[in-house]
């Protein structure tokens, strides 16, 4: 059966994800330490973890598997599962594959070095906007449909 997971201390498209598995009915499961409040859709269950580094993820990773979605801007989460056989998308609709996570993993721990090295590096991450919400409803939309088909 799929189910749709939502890595969700951090994530904008926790709506717009409710929506769509609604529409097509099929589980959800918002993962995070606390402070969300609970839906009243039968169909979504919000799962509590305790706090400390990386225990939604670990949660996420250990109970995801083929014909899962999941939901998460977490690039070794995204490789667990990946590795589980779960579809991955990014918060902005961008699919995380097996054929292009390593690049992605690979891009991460060289900007996190260039940003230690350099202090005065700045930058951060673009707005998050209508069209991104709406790229993400469209490829959730996309990868819940080719995981109930199998």
């Amino acid at each position: 059966m799929t189910t749709l997971y939502i890595d969700a201390d951090a994530c904008p498209v926790k709506s717009e994800a409710e929506r769509v598995a609604t529409r097509l009915r099929v589980p959800m499961v918002l993962v995070c330490n606390g402070g969300l409040r609970p839906s009243q859709n039968p169909l979504v269950t919000l799962q509590i973890v305790p706090e400390g580094p990386d225990v939604a993820d670990i949660w996420i990773a250990e109970n995801c598997g083929p014909g899962d979605v999941v939901v998460t801007a977490d690039l070794p989460l995204a490789d667990r599962c990946l590795k589980a056989g779960a579809r991955v998308l990014r918060h902005d609709g961008d699919p995380l594959t097996i054929a292009n996570i390593g690049g992605r993993l690979a891009t991460r721990d060289l900007m996190a070095d260039l940003r230690a090295s350099n202090p005065f590096m700045q930058g951060g991450g673009a707005s998050f906007g209508k069209a991104d919400r709406a790229r993400f409803l469209q490829a959730l939309d996309r990868e819940l449909t080719k995981a109930l088909r199998g």
